[in-house]
């Protein structure tokens, strides 16, 4: 459930209001609202705090070399020490891209030069104030013949396509004589002597700032929980100087003493402590219900061991209902359980998650601790996979020839793999059905029979909200659309002469005489109707009819959307389907291995092959059964997750 809440006003006095807030955050039961505090300190934390995470992700990033002693690590730090910490291993840092930079740039500058010998700048300075200009050149070794005679050359040395010579003058100006391919090399800034000692200079220094920052690892631990520090501090100051204030003034217009105030949530049944406290601090408090349109209200939820299960995948998703919205997490579990279950499909695989999590929660308590919650959640889902493997008759992608009798015995026969390896037609259907065809039609029928409820249940939920408001009956009306349209579903998807939609031959339905096909057609008709008329009511059926008919395409479009929404179910069967299909592809190619010498690759393959199995099955139980629940299943709900956590304002 979302726990109810209370809007709440607290204004103090603005003298000692620092001890007012370290009151309010040691109560730890208020929501503040969003503040934009603005002051010097506030700068100076958010800076000094940048400047800590920025070291604690340089440290964290070193590793010791093979041989290398561990260095104790520091538990704690003062906050001043923390930063003077921060400062050196992010100073370090940042003269060590420093070397590497230049070292890259001298390794460049030298290239450069190495095909001309040691360049000394200093030396051309010299000659050029005794009236000798030099520049170096270099020319295609072709073109070098139709150089001027009158210009004056000294060939340093040259290759098969490059003559490197330098050029006399009495001025740096290029001579008229000297052909355009000639293409004149600047000088260094330095001699090429000086760049080769400046790049190992730099690669030592390199090395010596790697063994500072790995000494400085001894510092994470401590950083890590000076980072914590820092947060509540910047939240302290950000509600210190972000709160509203005021100056209150008597009827002879003199100050009489400067007010605070600040706006927040708190569960009802917390408010009696917040009033005790401000009774004894002497605050004036105020809390309201939250108004229907407040969109600031946090969200609180409560509920038993059991639901909570979910907590792991709704924090992983990071989905929070809006305050005004629905709490799902019951509905949520109960369906990703069975989601999961049927887009693994293994019941092997479901043993392998059982025992992952029995050992988890079996090595937790040997030390006394309290199982992880995700460990719980895996044990859930774990036992369910078993329970769906069973009922498919599905371990380990093994056909079911290869199974013990006694396991398919356990199965479902309408659903099973035992079923579906059989041959013939089954009986009781004119149209000739094979036991293959009837088992992959059962399931699909088991996929949209699971959307036909689940979304019953949304709308159930939408029913139950508005039965004071006759808006429930658009909310009927959506329902019955849902039911009319399943049985065109079963008919186009599934297998029209089992399910025809036409009334010749279809079922009658007992106590109405009326076909089965006729009726559900009746169902989107009229179901249609009452969501046109009623779901927008608010107050009058006249408005609620023309908004209706100002979305006209969005209201006939609705119709196609719970067509795909139910059809959008059979994703568990297809994803469930490929998983079987990889796992019969690895047991055909290691089988052959296993009674040979090279059995140990046989194993290494069935062991590789169905694990990324199991990870592709991850990966599609987020992408397709998380999907159902948070757009599927919540769109019919009428939720768009716009929610926050409820975060108090407290020392933890």
């Amino acid at each position: 459930m979302i726990v109810p809440m209370k809007k709440v006003f607290l204004v103090v006095q603005e003298k000692g209001l620092k001890d007012t807030l370290k009151n309010l955050r040691k109560l730890g039961l208020l929501h503040l609202e969003q503040l934009e505090g603005s002051s010097e300190k506030l700068d100076s934390l958010k800076s000094d705090l940048a400047q800590i995470q920025t070291a604690y992700s340089l440290l964290s990033e070193q590793k010791a070399a093979k041989g290398t002693k561990s260095v104790s690590e520091v538990e704690s730090l003062e906050m001043d020490k923390a930063v003077e910490v921060a400062n050196t291993v992010v100073n370090l840092s940042e003269r060590k891209k420093t070397c590497f930079a230049q070292i890259a740039a001298d390794t460049v500058e030298l290239e450069r030069y190495s095909s001309w010998g040691e360049v000394v700048p200093a030396d051309f300075e010299y000659l050029k104030e005794k009236g000798i200009s030099l520049s170096l050149y270099e020319i295609p070794a072709d073109k070098y013949a139709s150089i001027d005679q009158n210009t004056r050359t000294l060939v340093v040395n040259k290759d098969k396509s490059q003559i490197r010579f330098l050029l006399l003058g009495e001025t740096a100006e290029r001579p008229i004589g000297l052909p355009p391919e000639a293409y004149q090399i600047s000088l260094p800034s330095i001699s090429t002597k000086e760049l080769a000692s400046r790049i190992e200079s730099n690669k030592k220094e390199i090395v010596s700032i790697d063994e500072k920052l790995l000494s400085d690892r001894c510092y994470v631990s401590a950083l890590k929980k000076t980072l914590d520090l820092y947060e509540k501090e910047i939240e302290f100051e950000n509600v210190y100087s972000g709160m509203g204030k005021d100056v209150a003034l008597s009827d002879s217009e003199i100050p009489l003493s400067a007010l605070a105030w600040v706006t927040g949530y708190i569960p009802t049944s917390d408010l009696p402590a917040l009033q005790s406290e401000a009774k004894a601090q002497n605050w004036a408090l105020m809390a309201d219900d939250p108004a229907e349109d407040d969109e600031n209200v946090p969200t609180k939820l409560k509920n038993n061991k059991l639901v909570g299960l979910i907590y792991p995948v709704s924090d992983f998703l990071g989905t929070v209902p809006g305050y005004h919205e629905y709490d799902i997490s019951n509905w949520f579990l109960l369906f990703f359980t069975i989601f999961f279950a049927m887009i693994f499909g293994d019941g092997g695989y479901g043993f392998l998650l059982t025992a992952v999590a029995v050992l988890g929660i079996v090595s937790a308590v040997a030390k006394k601790k309290s199982p992880a919650p995700v460990m719980k959640l895996l044990l859930l889902i774990g036992v369910t996979t078993i329970v769906w493997g069973t009922l498919t008759c599905t371990w380990f992608g093994l056909r079911p020839e290869q199974l013990p009798v006694w396991l398919k015995d356990l199965s479902l026969p309408a659903i099973s793999n035992v079923s579906s390896a059989k041959d013939g037609v089954v009986p009781g259907y004119s149209f000739g059905l094979t036991y293959e065809l009837w088992v992959k039609e059962n399931l699909q029928i088991f996929c949209f029979s699971l959307a036909l409820v689940q979304l019953s249940i949304a709308h159930l939920k939408g029913i139950a909200r508005y039965h004071k408001s006759v808006r429930c009956l658009g909310e009927l009306g959506s329902m019955l659309m849902l039911w009319g349209m399943y049985y065109v579903v079963l008919s186009m998807v599934v297998d029209g002469a089992r399910f025809p939609l036409s009334a010749d031959g279809a079922m009658i339905v007992p106590g109405i005489n009326v076909p089965l096909p006729t009726l559900c057609i009746g169902l989107i008709g009229f179901g249609f109707f009452l969501s046109f008329v009623f779901s927008n009511y608010s107050g009058s059926v006249v408005k609620s009819i023309l908004e209706s008919c100002k979305n006209i395409v969005s209201v006939l479009l609705g119709v196609v959307n719970v067509f795909s929404d139910i059809v959008s179910y059979i994703r568990l069967w297809a994803v469930a389907l490929a998983g079987s299909a990889i796992s019969d592809t690895v047991n055909t190619m290691a089988g052959p291995m296993l009674g040979k010498l090279i059995f140990f690759l046989g194993i290494l393959l069935l062991v590789f092959g169905h694990g990324l199995n199991m990870i592709l099955n991850v990966l599609s139980v987020i992408v397709h059964g998380v999907r159902l629940n948070t757009l599927e299943f919540s769109t019919h709900l009428g939720m768009s997750w716009s929610g926050f956590k409820y975060k108090p304002f407290s020392e933890k």
